[in-house]
């Protein structure tokens, strides 16, 4: 594998006296699109906060660009280059799409051709027909939408993206798998939790299956598409 880019080694992760997370560990390769996929409850989103630092490991090595991370505050993960996608989209109700969008944008990773609006709006023409509407005024996918966009603005070396189509229609769905797709195809790293395995086999790299805390399976998309029984005993396909 090309050298890490993200680098989760081992970490243990609880909730006052509850462990949720043990000795999980994962890679993302630059320019990767790596997916963490399980049942519900079964850590993903506990594994995505500790890497941000929203909740943090107590055990375990997090390195991100060959540097330690584990134990910085959430913002400095995130002005070093991790762009969230979190659970529940989480726009600013009262400020506008255009807004939302600025808002966090900044480019210090010094990308040579960073993020601005316009690239943001060739990605996702809806959000141009929507730049005034206020953010609690959108449709669900369309909240998904800006908060990619919104995430995107900060120019991230690695974009993290948790639930990326939960609760969408279909067609919406299916949009947003294509622009991650173009992401993917113009060199972004990308982590996705999901649990859309059709998708995710087709676009992905690499997977990661986690069961009550643990990692219990890793392999490739051709891997993971080969294997039903696999789908069917942690995913419940």
């Amino acid at each position: 594998m090309a050298d890490r880019l993200l680098e989760v080694a081992k970490i243990e992760t609880c909730y006052g006296l509850s462990q949720v997370l043990f000795d999980i560990s994962l890679e993302v390769a630059p320019g990767e699109m790596v997916t963490l996929m399980g049942r519900n409850g079964m850590g993903k989103t506990t594994t995505v906060r500790s890497i941000m630092g929203l909740t943090p490991a107590m055990a375990g090595s997090i390195r991100f660009e060959g540097a330690e991370i584990r134990g910085l505050p959430s913002y400095r993960v995130a002005q070093l280059g991790v762009g969230l996608v979190p659970e529940g989209r989480q726009v600013f109700p009262n400020l506008t799409t255009r807004e939302n969008l600025v808002a966090t944008a900044a480019n210090r990773t010094a990308a040579a051709d960073p993020w601005t609006l316009d690239k943001v709006c060739a990605l996702f023409p809806r959000l141009a027909e929507r730049f005034g509407s206020m953010g609690n005024q959108l449709s669900g996918g369309e909240q998904q939408m800006l908060a990619i966009g919104r995430a995107l603005m900060t120019n991230p070396r690695l974009l993290i993206l948790d639930e990326a189509t939960e609760g969408l229609a279909p067609l919406i769905r299916a949009e947003i798998w294509q622009c991650l797709s173009q992401l993917k195809a113009a060199g972004q790293s990308i982590l996705v939790i999901d649990k859309n395995v059709e998708a995710l086999t087709r676009i992905a790299d690499r997977h990661y299956l986690i069961e009550r805390g643990r990692v219990v399976w890793v392999g490739t998309s051709k891997e993971l598409a080969a294997a039903p029984e696999i789908q069917h005993q942690y995913l419940g396909i």
